[in-house]
């Protein structure tokens, strides 16, 4: 058990070392999207709106935070394990080091999980200080961090399948941008009808925009929402560790 921590640590160290450095701009570059997001959708088109007995304002406010735990943690392990692999050319040298590949996978995604929660964070401040009913509980966090760690490995799966820089572009274009807008993180799923809210709950940001969402109004948990969302992310890292076996054949 130690040994694979230390291996862990071994692999985000550099990456945290990075992160230290350069932690304000990241964050910064970070949360433009989802600053615009809540702008134009809470403030240009929320004024004196409800959805499902809640201003539309604080019903959007933890979707933005779903959003962000999806597209910074993805991004985040996805795009350095990319150039990483793709143009540095340095990723090879893990595969020949004596690390094990569940460590690598590991390693790799809490990168997104670290970037997730602080660009995360950072929008919870903003939330709080805008709606002050939104409740911040531990299954408020639970949910968060579940969701980093699900994006973070699907990321870190990407990031392994696609073979050069244009191939992720049209990844995000094809997968994480559809997402973004139709997983009920700024409209409330009983306004679709039933037949797409069914195609709609397959995908993971949904689930995550279910769960935070539910925590941050006080409603009642989905858990099963929750258990979908830790079933994803164990697929996305048992894809990772067969995609990672496999090109090392």
């Amino acid at each position: 058990m130690s040994n694979a921590i230390t291996d862990i640590y071994s692999v985000l160290w550099p990456e945290l070392r990075f992160l230290r450095r350069h932690w304000l701009s990241i964050l910064a570059t970070s949360l433009v999207s989802p600053v615009l997001y809540l702008v134009a959708f809470g403030y240009g088109l929320g004024n004196n709106l409800t959805v499902e007995g809640v201003s539309y304002i604080a019903f959007i406010i933890p979707g933005i935070v779903a959003l962000t735990s999806m597209t910074v943690s993805f991004g985040g392990a996805a795009m350095k394990l990319n150039v990483d692999r793709l143009y540095y050319k340095s990723f090879d040298e893990f595969l020949m080091s004596p690390i094990s590949h569940s460590s690598i996978v590991v390693g790799k995604a809490l990168l997104g999980v670290v970037r997730g929660l602080l660009s995360c964070g950072a929008i919870i401040v903003m939330g709080v200080f805008i709606s002050p009913q939104l409740i911040i509980d531990p299954l408020f966090l639970l949910s968060l961090l579940v969701s980093c760690l699900a994006f973070s490995f699907f990321g870190v799966f990407a990031a392994l399948v696609v073979n050069s820089h244009q191939s992720m572009s049209t990844f995000n274009s094809l997968v994480m941008l559809p997402m973004t807008f139709l997983c009920g993180t700024f409209f409330a799923l009983s306004q679709v009808p039933e037949a797409v809210r069914m195609v709609l709950y397959v995908l993971p940001l949904t689930q995550s925009s279910e769960c935070i969402r539910a925590a941050a109004l006080g409603e009642q948990f989905p858990w099963i929402s929750l258990i979908a969302l830790t079933v994803f992310g164990a697929i996305f890292y048992f894809a990772s560790m067969y995609k990672l076996k496999k090109s090392s054949i």
